[in-house]
């Protein structure tokens, strides 16, 4: 998965194959206007000032075409000017072929903008907030699958007619079988049928604490595809949620033209939040994306358009009308969870509840 995504010159991502909105492969909720941004943006700003005066950093990592960074960077310049004058866009982009279209979309954003690894960003971590849209769906997953009396990794095979197949391999050692327990996936109790298969989260561990090392205090929010997981491994959900995407269509094959599909799997919140606490992070809730954007103010902005600002068409009324609502859309968008982590001590406001987990 981490192959067919990431190298350089054939994959998806590594060689800029893969485009995003509605147009693209996928959309995103940046991909179809400024509104997520707008809705977004008090809740960063809020949780800069918290952290007091001094430089800030808006550090996302996977940026994908740049959208959200940009949105985001006039959003605070126009909202909050002095807070913007002491901020800092920072990227964090492993793509060669993606950050090529990330610097021609971000050329003249009103923040200073920047490159950056996890290395760097280890020698000097900055103090600000940290966002991962729709980025650890994509980390490389670990499959297992319950062959009716062990659990046993599958691994990729050729086939006799040398396709791509997902094929049962080596049982799982001791050390892996302990990781299943706090999942409900204890061996002396999997009451699965054979065959049945699911997928582990082994990059959370690693993403999480090099995302700990760059943040020295302040906030991190996830943004993603979750589920919980007595949802995520019920007996029901037979083969994970591992899942490839082209041109707006999904595939349950993985396996087809590696390189020129999008990988995904869901998170598991359980496992998220354990890894995070290993990290350091400090665990300060989670919601649906519907519910959070109404709490950031969804529903006065729906209000607005009703009457629109001077000069507006009728059509862009109504097209960011239908954008608004793709946002909150239980069966689509709105079924994202907005996961909020955080750095440092009380005076940062770590302790208190973000914006979008107060009532609208």
């Amino acid at each position: 998965m981490d192959w067919a995504l990431h190298d350089p010159h054939h994959g998806a991502y590594g060689a800029g194959r893969l485009r995003i909105g509605p147009r693209g492969d996928f959309a995103t909720s940046p991909s179809l206007g400024s509104s997520f941004a707008c809705l977004l943006a008090p809740q960063l700003a809020e949780w800069l000032l918290q952290l007091g005066p001094g430089p800030l950093a808006l550090v996302e990592t996977g940026p994908g075409e740049g959208e959200l960074a940009g949105q985001l960077a006039v959003a605070l310049a126009a909202g909050w000017p002095d807070l913007a004058a002491r901020l800092e866009l920072v990227l964090v982009e492993p793509n060669p072929g993606m950050e090529a279209r990330q610097r021609h979309r971000l050329a003249g954003v009103p923040l200073p903008c920047r490159w950056a690894d996890w290395a760097d960003l280890a020698a000097a971590p900055a103090r600000g907030v940290m966002l991962a849209h729709e980025v650890l769906d994509a980390l490389a997953v670990e499959r297992i699958r319950w062959d009716g009396r062990q659990w046993r990794q599958e691994v990729v095979a050729l086939a006799a007619d040398r396709a791509l197949e997902l094929q049962a391999g080596p049982p799982l050692e001791p050390w892996a079988l302990e990781e299943l327990v706090p999942l409900g996936l204890d061996p002396a109790a999997a009451n699965l049928p054979p065959g049945w298969s699911t997928e582990l989260h082994p990059g959370l561990g690693p993403w999480l604490a090099a995302a700990a090392t760059a943040l020295l205090d302040g906030h991190l929010l996830v943004v993603d595809y979750a589920l919980e997981a007595r949802r995520y491994y019920a007996p029901s959900r037979s083969s994970g949620t591992l899942l490839a995407y082209r041109g707006q269509r999904a595939s349950a094959d993985p396996l087809q033209e590696p390189g020129h599909w999008d990988l995904t799997a869901h998170l598991c919140l359980e496992s998220l939040g354990r890894w995070a606490a290993t990290a350091g992070w400090c665990w300060q809730g989670s919601c649906r994306q519907g519910q959070a954007l109404l709490a950031l103010g969804l529903a006065q902005a729906l209000h607005g358009l009703q009457h629109g600002a001077e000069g507006q068409e009728l059509a862009d009324r109504l097209a960011a009308r239908e954008a608004l609502l793709r946002l909150v859309d239980p069966a689509g968008l709105g079924e994202f969870r907005w996961i909020a982590l955080g750095r440092g001590g009380p005076a940062s406001g770590i302790g208190m509840p973000p914006r979008f987990l107060q009532e609208p």
